[in-house]
């Protein structure tokens, strides 16, 4: 999966406006370069992403110490940035776009960058309607604790010098020559740890005006650095658009999964695997209901042929407790519901010297009266009870007991 990083011009987007652009595949290892007009520029690969990189000439840096409270995901922070910036920005906040230092926190200092909005909008919606869109951005160069970093750039007849590290500008930008060099905050023990670097171009003044020897970069491999940053400059108004941006990115890589004969081979072991649990889940569901049609049927066998009279059978288990009943009827058998039963039930389980004030019978439960339970004795004789196949509860003296239904 491509990148294409793309360097905005400092000229307003027009047709006349010339991008240079690198491609990588892995982040570290360029495939092409060039500098092309937006209409040549080639288009990043389904699934890949399109870093915009933002001069430094373009940017300025301020340092501030955000409120206890505020941090990045706070709706007050776009103001009070512009509120601790207010004596510094020399144009008014609604014309620049401000972005904050990754990993900021609140009540800590944090490196703010500012750069004209309408530039870099402007360059950010030619990309867009060039079927480009941006999915990050990123500085050329961003402020970075720790030793100095000199980076001669430019032309022979323009060269400069960017310093970075502790410097209290963040960035600083000098013209490449003796004067500039009495300007940079360098000590015996920085000295030592002093990195530089330049483009081919001006390698050899470097050497001359640092004194030291330098390491070639040229300008592709400058950008293929600065897009593995963990800057984002789209913050606040550009926020939307980049999620925006993202949304589309995800979107394109769903189409790749879907369209592209690459994943050819992984779309049909996908489809052969769904159909596989499909047809196993439907298997299953049959076994399970022939096993159900086959216990339904033998019951309605049984009830058949136990009594031959059932012509029609609609509830089998209902039926036969009817068929049953009646039966017991006729031959004068007593069953569980009847109060003879219920009584023995009662008397084989509650303890000797119990006598009832009074016994009720209806529709199959007993009501016995007057036994005087207190709440222990009341909870074993249930539970005794319920050994023997019925249910029984204690209200007040009365004590209702019948028999269980069977499940």
């Amino acid at each position: 999966m491509s990148t294409l990083i793309v360097y905005l011009p400092l000229a307003a987007p027009g047709a006349a406006a010339s991008y240079d652009y690198v491609r990588t595949h892995d982040g570290r290892t360029m495939t092409d370069h060039a500098s092309v007009p937006l209409a040549l520029l080639p288009g990043a690969e389904r699934g890949g992403e399109v870093i915009a990189v933002v001069p430094v000439g373009l940017l300025s840096w301020h340092l501030v110490e955000l409120p206890k409270g505020v941090g990045m995901g706070s709706p007050r922070l776009r103001s009070i940035l512009e509120g601790l910036l207010e004596d510094r920005l020399l144009d008014e906040p609604e014309q620049l776009h401000l972005a904050l230092a990754p990993g900021a926190v609140a009540g800590g200092q944090a490196w703010v960058a500012v750069c004209d909005k309408h530039w870099l909008r402007g360059h950010l919606q030619a990309l867009e309607l060039a079927q480009r869109p941006v999915t990050r951005i990123v500085p050329e160069f961003a402020p970075a604790p720790g030793p100095l970093y000199l980076h001669a750039v430019g032309e022979a007849d323009l060269p400069q010098l960017l310093v970075t590290g502790d410097v209290a500008a963040g960035v600083m930008l000098l013209p490449l020559n003796a004067a500039a060099m009495t300007l940079i905050p360098v000590t015996s023990e920085s000295d030592e740890e002093l990195q530089a670097l330049a483009e081919p171009g001006v390698a050899a003044l470097a050497e001359q005006v640092l004194q030291r020897k330098v390491g070639v970069m040229t300008r592709p491999q400058r950008w293929l650095e600065a897009a593995r940053s963990p800057w984002d400059l789209a913050q606040f108004e550009l926020a939307s658009s980049s999620r925006a941006r993202t949304v589309k990115r995800l979107s394109s890589v769903g189409r790749e999964l879907w369209q592209s004969p690459a994943w050819r081979p992984a779309r049909w072991g996908a489809a052969l695997l769904l159909l596989a649990n499909l047809i196993g889940l439907n298997a299953w569901a049959w076994k399970e209901q022939s096993a159900l049609q086959a216990r339904r049927a033998a019951v309605k066998d049984t009830l058949m042929q136990t009594f031959p009279n059932v012509k029609v059978v609609v509830d089998a288990p209902l039926q036969m407790e009817r068929e049953v009943a009646a039966l017991r009827q006729a031959t004068g058998a007593a069953s569980g519901r009847d109060l003879e039963a219920i009584l023995a039930a009662l008397g084989a389980t509650m303890a000797h010297g119990r006598t009832a004030g009074a016994i009720e019978f209806v529709a199959g439960e007993a009501r016995i009266k007057g036994l005087q339970l207190g709440p222990e004795e009341a909870s074993t004789l249930s539970v005794q009870l319920k050994g023997q196949g019925y249910s029984a509860r204690a209200e007040g003296d009365t004590m209702f007991i019948k028999q269980e239904l069977a499940p």
